[in-house]
């Protein structure tokens, strides 16, 4: 039996600067991220397009969050932080918190939602001693010490990975759920010079500090907070980090709407006709060859185009644009000359363009797009957004190689720095072209052999 991964979702990284004295002064800067030396090629992104090798069977989902590791929480940068982006230029808010009840108010901005049954890590390192990254773990239900050092292992390979000093701790849920998990990460930490600001805990709208045993500050019955009502709260929504009531809130933006159905049904019907038509009018001239090349090409026509109007504010809403782009993307050129033209100057555009595509198509179309959407979440620092995504794509075809690879650099705690691009659609386009079979012709083909 296979052992399950404790699961982590990875928010915006934000940078929160705290003067050392109990959470005070701390800097909130939406669009901030550490730099991080991610892949190096392979596509366009760190991870990127060109020739990616399949990564074997999907992983097994950890004990909460969808079993892909740490998914970032979303303020600016990656592991756990979003940035707030207009037009594809982040704005940068700073907020001063300086109480527990400030933390409380930032974390869910940083995730996107309000979490539950979780443990928040938020990273700190730096001259100024800001917050680089958050990340989600699903608390193990019931408790497990296996998955609770599952947890401590890879908060702390990511932290010290990002040579970061400093945590806090925030654990929501009851005392014996968050407990078993914090009485396992905190000694860890502690043990690898990792030193804890602070560790509290959150249940029905009340916290409780695990190093403060001042009954006046941090009574036994806890200490009531809203953190919507927190200032720093209402800052950060201005900037545009909204907060969902929930994860399943989230998840519940990339659902596919009913109304599309059976529409797109009959679309996907005239999609395949058209390919098979193109097909047969290519191989009447060529006789030989890929006879997807002409598929290829068009659908590479169509990606430049519905990018380039996506950029320009537009969208698509004709049923059978949408189907051809679905079914033409599960080729892998088509695929990956999309994904090498996601120019994070462009970010909000291309989410648009990826959630509208997983709005209308069907289960079988949605592996590429939401893989797509999952890499322009991870450049915004989305991490929330980027793990939903791979979950989309992975539900759809498990051993979906680009959705593996991006969950592996989300596991990893790569920073939206590493989501670079690497290659161009004209290089990408060449690479193939290398490994194309040339059609045959009346020089080179075989003739079959003669018997007398």
């Amino acid at each position: 039996m296979r052992r399950r991964k404790a699961q982590t979702d990875h928010g915006l990284m934000n940078e929160l600067q705290p003067d050392h004295s109990h959470l005070t002064n701390q800097d909130v800067r939406p669009g901030d991220e550490p730099p991080a030396a991610g892949p190096a090629g392979g596509g366009p992104a760190g991870p990127g397009p060109a020739g990616q090798a399949g990564r074997g069977p999907a992983r097994t989902r950890p004990a909460g969050e969808a079993g892909r590791g740490p998914a970032r929480t979303r303020l600016g940068g990656q592991a756990g932080s979003r940035s707030a982006e207009a037009g594809g230029a982040t704005q940068r808010c700073r907020v001063k918190v300086g109480s527990a009840d400030g933390i409380l108010a930032v974390v869910p901005h940083l995730l996107g939602f309000h979490p539950a049954n979780s443990l928040v890590v938020l990273g700190i390192g730096g001259p100024h001693a800001r917050i680089r990254l958050a990340f989600r773990y699903d608390l193990p239900d019931p408790p497990q010490d296996v998955l609770s050092v599952d947890i401590a292992s890879h908060a702390m390979a990511v932290l010290c990975r990002e040579h970061l000093t400093m945590v806090v701790i925030v654990g929501y849920g009851t005392g014996t759920a968050v407990s078993s998990v914090v009485d396992v990460i905190a000694p860890a930490l502690r043990e690898a010079g990792i030193a804890i600001q602070d560790a509290l805990r959150v249940e029905d709208g009340r916290y409780w500090s695990y190093l403060c045993q001042e009954p006046r500050c941090c009574p036994p019955e806890g200490v009531p907070y809203n953190p919507a009502a927190h200032p720093a709260a209402a800052v950060l929504a201005a900037a545009g980090l909204t907060v969902r009531s929930d994860r399943a809130a989230l998840v519940g933006t990339l659902a596919r709407a009913p109304e599309s159905i059976e529409p797109m049904s009959h679309a996907i019907e005239r999609t395949r006709r058209r390919a098979a038509q193109l097909i047969e009018d290519t191989m009447s001239v060529t006789g030989d060859g890929d006879p997807l090349q002409a598929i290829a090409d068009a659908g590479r026509r169509s990606v430049r185009q519905a990018v380039a109007r996506y950029r320009r504010g537009g969208e698509i809403n004709d049923h059978d644009e949408i189907a051809w782009l679905g079914f033409t993307l599960t080729d892998l050129r088509v695929r990956d000359d999309a994904w090498a033209r996601m120019d994070p100057q462009f970010n909000e555009a291309h989410q648009r363009l990826w959630t509208h595509l997983l709005h209308h198509l069907p289960a079988e179309f949605t592996p590429a797009p939401a893989a797509l959407l999952a890499f322009v979440a991870w450049q915004a620092g989305d991490g929330a957004l980027a793990s939903i995504a791979i979950e989309r794509a992975l539900d759809a075809d498990p051993s979906y190689s680009m959705a593996l690879l991006l969950a592996d650099a989300l596991h990893a705690g790569l920073p939206p720095s590493a989501a670079r691009l690497s290659m161009s659609p004209k290089q990408v386009a060449a690479s193939y072209a290398r490994h194309r079979r040339p059609p045959a012709t009346s020089a080179n083909r075989r003739r079959p052999p003669t018997t007398s």
